[in-house]
Protein backbone atom coordinates (compact mmCIF):
# COMPACT_ATOMS: atom_id res chain seq x y z
CA UNK A 1 0.00 0.00 0.00
CA UNK A 2 1.35 3.36 -0.99
CA UNK A 3 1.70 5.56 2.21
CA UNK A 4 2.92 9.39 3.49
CA UNK A 5 6.43 8.42 4.22
CA UNK A 6 7.75 11.97 5.40
CA UNK A 7 7.18 15.28 5.76
CA UNK A 8 9.57 18.06 5.86
CA UNK A 9 9.17 21.11 6.71
CA UNK A 10 12.17 23.87 5.85
CA UNK A 11 12.66 27.34 6.80
CA UNK A 12 13.51 29.33 3.39
CA UNK A 13 13.63 33.07 3.57
CA UNK A 14 14.69 35.53 0.68
CA UNK A 15 16.05 39.17 1.79
CA UNK A 16 13.60 41.21 0.13
CA UNK A 17 14.29 44.24 2.46
CA UNK A 18 17.33 44.81 1.13
CA UNK A 19 15.33 46.67 -2.13
CA UNK A 20 12.12 47.30 -0.10
CA UNK A 21 10.16 45.02 -1.87
CA UNK A 22 6.95 43.96 -0.35
CA UNK A 23 7.24 47.46 1.83
CA UNK A 24 4.23 48.89 3.78
CA UNK A 25 2.67 51.13 6.32
CA UNK A 26 3.01 47.92 8.87
CA UNK A 27 5.87 46.09 6.94
CA UNK A 28 8.94 48.34 6.49
CA UNK A 29 11.68 45.77 6.12
CA UNK A 30 9.88 42.41 5.16
CA UNK A 31 12.41 39.14 4.19
CA UNK A 32 9.57 37.37 2.14
CA UNK A 33 9.60 33.99 3.43
CA UNK A 34 8.22 30.50 2.81
CA UNK A 35 7.34 27.30 5.43
CA UNK A 36 8.61 24.86 2.55
CA UNK A 37 6.93 21.75 3.10
CA UNK A 38 7.21 18.75 1.31
CA UNK A 39 5.02 15.56 1.61
CA UNK A 40 6.79 12.41 0.48
CA UNK A 41 4.83 8.70 -0.05
CA UNK A 42 6.24 5.14 -0.38
CA UNK A 43 6.37 5.19 -4.06
CA UNK A 44 8.40 8.38 -4.87
CA UNK A 45 6.36 10.66 -5.22
CA UNK A 46 6.32 14.39 -3.84
CA UNK A 47 3.69 17.33 -3.21
CA UNK A 48 4.67 20.40 -2.11
CA UNK A 49 3.02 23.14 -0.34
CA UNK A 50 4.07 26.57 1.65
CA UNK A 51 2.70 28.88 4.39
CA UNK A 52 4.16 32.42 3.40
CA UNK A 53 5.67 34.77 6.34
CA UNK A 54 7.75 37.86 6.17
CA UNK A 55 11.20 37.20 8.13
CA UNK A 56 11.26 36.48 11.77
CA UNK A 57 8.95 33.58 13.35
CA UNK A 58 8.92 31.98 10.08
CA UNK A 59 11.01 29.14 12.66
CA UNK A 60 7.88 29.04 14.53
CA UNK A 61 5.40 28.72 11.23
CA UNK A 62 8.37 25.48 10.81
CA UNK A 63 7.85 24.29 14.39
CA UNK A 64 3.91 24.72 13.96
CA UNK A 65 4.11 22.26 10.77
CA UNK A 66 6.46 19.57 12.34
CA UNK A 67 3.82 19.67 15.35
CA UNK A 68 1.32 18.10 12.85
CA UNK A 69 3.59 15.82 11.70
CA UNK A 70 2.24 12.57 13.53
CA UNK A 71 -1.34 13.26 12.13
CA UNK A 72 -0.05 12.22 8.32
CA UNK A 73 2.87 10.18 8.53
CA UNK A 74 1.60 6.68 8.24
CA UNK A 75 -1.39 8.02 5.84
CA UNK A 76 -2.70 5.66 2.86
CA UNK A 77 -2.48 8.19 0.05
CA UNK A 78 -5.43 6.94 -2.18
CA UNK A 79 -7.37 6.86 1.02
CA UNK A 80 -6.92 10.33 1.69
CA UNK A 81 -6.65 12.04 -1.39
CA UNK A 82 -10.25 10.24 -1.95
CA UNK A 83 -11.58 12.27 1.27
CA UNK A 84 -9.45 16.01 1.37
CA UNK A 85 -12.17 16.83 3.70
CA UNK A 86 -11.62 14.40 6.32
CA UNK A 87 -7.97 15.24 6.00
CA UNK A 88 -8.47 18.88 6.44
CA UNK A 89 -10.87 18.54 9.17
CA UNK A 90 -7.81 15.71 11.10
CA UNK A 91 -5.32 18.55 11.05
CA UNK A 92 -7.96 21.58 12.14
CA UNK A 93 -9.52 19.34 14.67
CA UNK A 94 -7.05 17.73 16.67
CA UNK A 95 -8.14 18.04 20.33
CA UNK A 96 -4.60 18.85 21.92
CA UNK A 97 -3.52 21.07 18.92
CA UNK A 98 -6.51 22.79 18.20
CA UNK A 99 -6.35 24.78 21.69
CA UNK A 100 -3.58 26.82 19.97
CA UNK A 101 -5.92 27.95 17.46
CA UNK A 102 -9.15 27.00 17.31
CA UNK A 103 -8.46 27.20 13.54
CA UNK A 104 -6.35 30.57 13.32
CA UNK A 105 -2.72 31.57 13.56
CA UNK A 106 0.39 29.48 13.01
CA UNK A 107 -1.43 26.33 14.05
CA UNK A 108 -4.40 26.90 11.00
CA UNK A 109 -1.07 28.24 8.72
CA UNK A 110 0.44 24.91 9.24
CA UNK A 111 -2.24 22.89 8.56
CA UNK A 112 -2.55 25.31 5.10
CA UNK A 113 0.67 24.46 3.76
CA UNK A 114 0.09 20.41 4.72
CA UNK A 115 -2.93 20.63 3.26
CA UNK A 116 -2.15 22.41 0.21
CA UNK A 117 0.79 19.82 -0.22
CA UNK A 118 -1.67 17.03 -0.78
CA UNK A 119 -3.27 19.28 -2.62
CA UNK A 120 -0.26 19.12 -5.22
CA UNK A 121 0.28 15.69 -4.81
CA UNK A 122 -3.13 14.74 -5.95
CA UNK A 123 -2.53 17.06 -8.65
CA UNK A 124 0.70 15.63 -9.96
CA UNK A 125 -0.76 12.07 -9.44
CA UNK A 126 -3.45 12.57 -11.49
CA UNK A 127 -1.42 14.71 -14.39
CA UNK A 128 -3.71 17.75 -13.63
CA UNK A 129 -3.27 21.57 -12.47
CA UNK A 130 -5.43 21.83 -9.19
CA UNK A 131 -7.64 24.09 -10.49
CA UNK A 132 -8.48 21.41 -13.38
CA UNK A 133 -8.65 18.77 -10.96
CA UNK A 134 -11.36 21.03 -8.27
CA UNK A 135 -13.45 22.19 -11.80
CA UNK A 136 -13.62 18.48 -12.59
CA UNK A 137 -14.91 17.18 -9.42
CA UNK A 138 -18.56 16.73 -9.37
CA UNK A 139 -21.04 19.18 -6.98
CA UNK A 140 -21.33 16.23 -4.49
CA UNK A 141 -17.93 15.92 -3.98
CA UNK A 142 -16.65 19.68 -3.85
CA UNK A 143 -19.52 20.22 -0.85
CA UNK A 144 -18.25 16.76 0.70
CA UNK A 145 -14.93 18.87 1.36
CA UNK A 146 -16.65 21.64 3.56
CA UNK A 147 -17.18 21.36 7.11
CA UNK A 148 -20.77 22.90 7.46
CA UNK A 149 -20.73 23.50 11.39
CA UNK A 150 -20.27 26.86 11.56
CA UNK A 151 -21.15 28.32 8.12
CA UNK A 152 -25.36 26.89 8.15
CA UNK A 153 -26.76 29.76 8.95
CA UNK A 154 -24.91 31.28 6.18
CA UNK A 155 -24.49 28.94 3.66
CA UNK A 156 -26.47 24.77 3.43
CA UNK A 157 -24.91 22.22 2.02
CA UNK A 158 -27.97 22.28 -0.35
CA UNK A 159 -27.26 25.85 -1.51
CA UNK A 160 -23.71 24.86 -2.50
CA UNK A 161 -24.86 22.23 -4.41
CA UNK A 162 -27.11 24.60 -6.08
CA UNK A 163 -24.34 27.21 -7.02
CA UNK A 164 -22.07 24.46 -7.62
CA UNK A 165 -25.13 22.77 -10.29
CA UNK A 166 -26.17 26.36 -11.66
CA UNK A 167 -22.80 26.44 -13.28
CA UNK A 168 -21.99 23.00 -14.57
CA UNK A 169 -23.76 23.47 -17.91
CA UNK A 170 -21.06 26.15 -18.68
CA UNK A 171 -17.99 24.56 -17.04
CA UNK A 172 -16.81 23.24 -20.32
CA UNK A 173 -16.85 26.33 -22.17
CA UNK A 174 -15.55 28.26 -19.35
CA UNK A 175 -12.56 26.39 -19.61
CA UNK A 176 -11.83 26.05 -22.93
CA UNK A 177 -12.35 30.25 -22.65
CA UNK A 178 -9.60 29.77 -19.90
CA UNK A 179 -6.92 28.18 -21.37
CA UNK A 180 -7.46 30.47 -24.46
CA UNK A 181 -7.18 33.81 -22.70
CA UNK A 182 -6.30 33.51 -18.90
CA UNK A 183 -7.76 35.37 -16.23
CA UNK A 184 -7.41 39.41 -15.40
CA UNK A 185 -5.14 39.95 -12.88
CA UNK A 186 -3.41 43.23 -11.79
CA UNK A 187 -0.30 44.58 -10.16
CA UNK A 188 1.10 46.08 -6.89
CA UNK A 189 4.64 45.61 -8.11
CA UNK A 190 4.80 49.63 -8.57
CA UNK A 191 2.97 50.97 -5.33
CA UNK A 192 5.48 49.50 -2.31
CA UNK A 193 5.82 51.99 0.01
CA UNK A 194 9.56 52.19 -0.07
CA UNK A 195 10.31 52.61 -3.55
CA UNK A 196 11.09 56.23 -4.76
CA UNK A 197 9.11 58.54 -7.09
CA UNK A 198 11.12 57.31 -10.64
CA UNK A 199 10.95 53.88 -9.62
CA UNK A 200 6.80 54.25 -9.01
CA UNK A 201 6.09 56.07 -12.72
CA UNK A 202 8.36 53.49 -14.06
CA UNK A 203 7.28 50.69 -13.02
CA UNK A 204 3.65 51.85 -13.49
CA UNK A 205 4.33 52.68 -16.98
CA UNK A 206 5.88 49.43 -17.27
CA UNK A 207 2.44 47.64 -15.87
CA UNK A 208 -0.23 49.60 -18.28
CA UNK A 209 2.47 48.67 -21.24
CA UNK A 210 1.99 45.21 -20.20
CA UNK A 211 -1.81 45.35 -20.33
CA UNK A 212 -2.70 45.77 -16.86
CA UNK A 213 -5.58 47.42 -16.65
CA UNK A 214 -5.33 47.82 -12.46
CA UNK A 215 -2.02 48.71 -10.34
CA UNK A 216 -2.09 49.27 -6.79
CA UNK A 217 -0.20 51.73 -4.47
CA UNK A 218 0.32 51.09 -0.48
CA UNK A 219 -0.81 53.58 1.79
CA UNK A 220 -1.21 54.61 5.05
CA UNK A 221 2.36 56.16 6.95
CA UNK A 222 1.35 59.82 5.67
CA UNK A 223 -1.63 61.56 4.85
CA UNK A 224 0.02 64.02 2.86
CA UNK A 225 2.49 61.93 1.12
CA UNK A 226 -0.43 59.42 0.35
CA UNK A 227 -1.97 62.51 -1.73
CA UNK A 228 1.06 63.20 -3.61
CA UNK A 229 2.05 59.57 -4.43
CA UNK A 230 -1.42 59.08 -5.39
CA UNK A 231 -1.65 61.94 -7.40
CA UNK A 232 1.74 60.95 -9.35
CA UNK A 233 0.33 57.54 -10.08
CA UNK A 234 -2.97 58.76 -11.21
CA UNK A 235 -1.24 61.56 -13.62
CA UNK A 236 0.98 58.56 -14.92
CA UNK A 237 -1.50 56.15 -15.75
CA UNK A 238 -4.70 58.44 -16.43
CA UNK A 239 -7.81 58.11 -15.57
CA UNK A 240 -8.92 54.72 -17.39
CA UNK A 241 -6.77 52.49 -15.49
CA UNK A 242 -8.10 51.33 -11.96
CA UNK A 243 -5.67 52.32 -8.86
CA UNK A 244 -6.39 50.54 -5.92
CA UNK A 245 -5.13 51.57 -2.13
CA UNK A 246 -3.97 49.33 0.77
CA UNK A 247 -3.28 50.58 4.25
CA UNK A 248 -2.03 47.01 5.70
CA UNK A 249 -4.62 47.45 9.04
CA UNK A 250 -2.50 50.97 9.70
CA UNK A 251 -5.65 52.62 10.86
CA UNK A 252 -8.65 53.07 13.96
CA UNK A 253 -12.27 53.14 12.28
CA UNK A 254 -13.09 56.50 12.12
CA UNK A 255 -8.98 57.52 11.30
CA UNK A 256 -9.40 55.37 8.51
CA UNK A 257 -12.97 57.23 7.15
CA UNK A 258 -10.94 60.29 7.80
CA UNK A 259 -7.74 59.43 5.97
CA UNK A 260 -9.38 58.21 2.68
CA UNK A 261 -11.67 61.21 2.46
CA UNK A 262 -9.12 63.47 0.78
CA UNK A 263 -7.65 60.78 -1.75
CA UNK A 264 -11.10 60.50 -3.23
CA UNK A 265 -10.05 63.22 -5.98
CA UNK A 266 -7.81 60.38 -7.18
CA UNK A 267 -10.69 57.62 -7.41
CA UNK A 268 -9.19 55.03 -5.93
CA UNK A 269 -10.93 51.57 -6.65
CA UNK A 270 -10.89 49.64 -3.04
CA UNK A 271 -9.17 50.27 -0.10
CA UNK A 272 -7.76 47.09 1.41
CA UNK A 273 -6.95 45.89 4.88
CA UNK A 274 -8.35 49.77 6.27
CA UNK A 275 -8.36 48.60 9.76
CA UNK A 276 -7.78 45.74 12.38
CA UNK A 277 -8.68 42.39 10.20
CA UNK A 278 -10.40 40.91 13.18
CA UNK A 279 -13.03 44.18 13.00
CA UNK A 280 -16.01 42.77 11.19
CA UNK A 281 -18.08 45.68 12.61
CA UNK A 282 -15.54 48.38 12.05
CA UNK A 283 -15.20 47.58 8.19
CA UNK A 284 -19.21 47.87 7.85
CA UNK A 285 -18.84 51.36 9.23
CA UNK A 286 -16.18 52.07 6.69
CA UNK A 287 -18.23 50.72 3.86
CA UNK A 288 -20.69 52.59 4.34
CA UNK A 289 -18.72 55.91 5.04
CA UNK A 290 -16.14 56.08 2.48
CA UNK A 291 -18.58 54.75 -0.35
CA UNK A 292 -18.04 55.15 -3.61
CA UNK A 293 -14.71 53.92 -2.97
CA UNK A 294 -14.87 49.32 -1.89
CA UNK A 295 -13.85 48.38 0.98
CA UNK A 296 -12.23 44.84 0.64
CA UNK A 297 -9.99 42.69 2.75
CA UNK A 298 -9.68 39.32 3.98
CA UNK A 299 -5.49 38.19 3.55
CA UNK A 300 -5.12 38.23 7.07
CA UNK A 301 -9.39 36.50 7.99
CA UNK A 302 -8.65 33.48 10.32
CA UNK A 303 -11.04 31.31 8.73
CA UNK A 304 -13.98 30.89 6.91
CA UNK A 305 -16.16 31.70 10.02
CA UNK A 306 -14.36 35.47 9.56
CA UNK A 307 -15.72 35.63 5.94
CA UNK A 308 -18.98 34.52 6.89
CA UNK A 309 -19.41 37.76 9.17
CA UNK A 310 -18.12 39.92 6.90
CA UNK A 311 -20.52 39.20 4.20
CA UNK A 312 -23.37 38.44 7.10
CA UNK A 313 -22.51 41.71 8.24
CA UNK A 314 -21.91 43.74 4.60
CA UNK A 315 -18.98 44.74 5.60
CA UNK A 316 -16.96 44.41 1.89
CA UNK A 317 -17.61 44.69 -1.56
CA UNK A 318 -14.00 42.62 -2.56
CA UNK A 319 -13.01 39.17 -0.54
CA UNK A 320 -9.58 38.82 -1.29
CA UNK A 321 -8.67 35.38 0.19
CA UNK A 322 -5.10 33.53 0.61
CA UNK A 323 -3.65 30.57 -0.23
CA UNK A 324 -2.41 29.81 2.79
CA UNK A 325 -3.48 31.94 5.70
CA UNK A 326 -6.68 29.97 6.24
CA UNK A 327 -6.33 25.80 6.11
CA UNK A 328 -5.19 26.08 2.54
CA UNK A 329 -7.60 24.75 -0.76
CA UNK A 330 -9.97 22.68 1.03
CA UNK A 331 -11.15 25.83 3.49
CA UNK A 332 -10.62 28.41 0.25
CA UNK A 333 -13.80 25.75 -1.57
CA UNK A 334 -16.09 26.78 0.94
CA UNK A 335 -15.05 30.52 1.15
CA UNK A 336 -15.29 30.61 -2.42
CA UNK A 337 -19.10 29.28 -2.83
CA UNK A 338 -20.11 31.84 0.20
CA UNK A 339 -18.62 34.74 -2.09
CA UNK A 340 -20.51 33.50 -4.27
CA UNK A 341 -24.31 33.04 -2.03
CA UNK A 342 -23.71 36.49 -1.11
CA UNK A 343 -22.50 37.91 -5.04
CA UNK A 344 -19.27 39.62 -4.05
CA UNK A 345 -16.35 39.21 -5.81
CA UNK A 346 -13.23 37.75 -4.97
CA UNK A 347 -9.64 38.93 -5.85
CA UNK A 348 -7.29 37.00 -4.09
CA UNK A 349 -4.55 38.04 -2.32
CA UNK A 350 -0.89 37.16 -3.70
CA UNK A 351 1.31 39.65 -2.35
CA UNK A 352 4.16 37.18 -0.78
CA UNK A 353 6.56 34.16 -2.20
CA UNK A 354 4.57 31.14 -3.93
CA UNK A 355 0.76 32.79 -3.39
CA UNK A 356 0.95 34.31 -7.15
CA UNK A 357 1.57 30.47 -7.99
CA UNK A 358 -0.87 28.65 -5.67
CA UNK A 359 -4.23 31.20 -5.54
CA UNK A 360 -4.75 31.78 -9.57
CA UNK A 361 -5.81 27.97 -8.80
CA UNK A 362 -8.50 29.33 -6.97
CA UNK A 363 -9.41 31.72 -9.18
CA UNK A 364 -9.71 30.04 -12.33
CA UNK A 365 -11.62 26.94 -10.40
CA UNK A 366 -14.36 29.94 -8.95
CA UNK A 367 -14.41 30.53 -12.42
CA UNK A 368 -14.91 27.57 -14.55
CA UNK A 369 -17.35 25.85 -11.17
CA UNK A 370 -18.37 28.30 -9.25
CA UNK A 371 -19.24 31.87 -10.03
CA UNK A 372 -18.63 31.61 -13.34
CA UNK A 373 -17.55 34.72 -14.29
CA UNK A 374 -14.84 37.09 -14.01
CA UNK A 375 -16.73 40.11 -13.74
CA UNK A 376 -15.37 42.71 -11.42
CA UNK A 377 -12.44 40.42 -10.59
CA UNK A 378 -8.52 40.20 -10.42
CA UNK A 379 -5.54 38.32 -9.21
CA UNK A 380 -2.91 40.01 -7.77
CA UNK A 381 0.47 39.55 -9.20
CA UNK A 382 3.79 40.95 -7.72
CA UNK A 383 6.66 40.14 -9.98
CA UNK A 384 9.02 38.77 -7.37
CA UNK A 385 10.67 35.33 -6.62
CA UNK A 386 8.82 33.15 -9.37
CA UNK A 387 11.84 32.20 -10.88
CA UNK A 388 12.58 29.86 -7.56
CA UNK A 389 9.79 28.11 -8.61
CA UNK A 390 9.84 24.84 -11.37
CA UNK A 391 6.12 26.13 -12.80
CA UNK A 392 5.76 29.68 -12.07
CA UNK A 393 2.85 32.31 -12.53
CA UNK A 394 2.95 33.56 -15.84
CA UNK A 395 1.26 36.78 -17.21
CA UNK A 396 0.46 37.52 -20.46
CA UNK A 397 -0.97 41.03 -21.49
CA UNK A 398 -2.13 41.66 -18.30
CA UNK A 399 -3.73 38.29 -17.35
CA UNK A 400 -2.65 34.99 -15.86
CA UNK A 401 -1.89 32.38 -18.32
CA UNK A 402 -3.89 29.08 -16.81
CA UNK A 403 -0.91 26.39 -15.54
CA UNK A 404 -1.51 23.56 -17.76
CA UNK A 405 1.36 21.15 -15.35
CA UNK A 406 0.68 19.27 -12.83
CA UNK A 407 -0.07 20.40 -9.32
CA UNK A 408 0.00 23.58 -7.11
CA UNK A 409 2.60 24.90 -8.45
CA UNK A 410 4.26 25.82 -5.03
CA UNK A 411 7.80 23.38 -5.37
CA UNK A 412 10.83 25.52 -5.31
CA UNK A 413 14.23 24.89 -7.01
CA UNK A 414 16.37 22.62 -4.99
CA UNK A 415 18.84 25.06 -5.42
CA UNK A 416 16.88 28.22 -4.24
CA UNK A 417 15.91 25.94 -1.03
CA UNK A 418 19.49 25.17 -0.58
CA UNK A 419 21.01 28.68 -1.25
CA UNK A 420 17.92 30.93 1.18
CA UNK A 421 17.70 28.17 4.06
CA UNK A 422 17.78 29.98 7.22
CA UNK A 423 20.23 30.95 8.73
CA UNK A 424 22.86 29.02 6.89
CA UNK A 425 22.82 29.14 3.18
CA UNK A 426 25.13 31.18 1.49
CA UNK A 427 22.52 33.73 0.81
CA UNK A 428 22.05 34.61 4.44
CA UNK A 429 26.04 34.29 5.10
CA UNK A 430 27.02 37.11 3.11
CA UNK A 431 28.47 40.22 4.80
CA UNK A 432 25.92 41.83 3.06
CA UNK A 433 22.88 40.57 4.69
CA UNK A 434 21.91 41.06 8.25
Amino acid sequence: MNKITGLDALDVRFPTSQELDGSDALNPEPDYSATYVTIRTSEGREGHGLAFTVGRGNDIQVAAVRALVPLVVGLPVEDTLADLGAFSRRLTGDSQLRWLGPEKGVIHMAAAAIVNAMWDLHGRLTGKPVWQLLAEMSPEQLVALIDFRYLRDALTPGEALDILRRAEPGRAERQRHLLEHGYPAYTTTPGWLGYSDDKLVRLAKEAVAEGFTQIKLKVGSDRAEDRRRLRLARETVGPAVRIAIDANQAWGVDQAIDWIEPLKEFDPYWIEEPTSPDDILGHAAIRDRVAPVKVATGEHCHNQVMFKQLLQAGAIDILQLDASRVAGITENVAILLLAAKFGVPVCPHAGGVGLCEMVQHLSMFDYVAVSGSTDDRVIEYVDHLHEHFTEPARIDRGRYVAPTAPGLGARLHPASVADHLYPDGPVWNRATVR
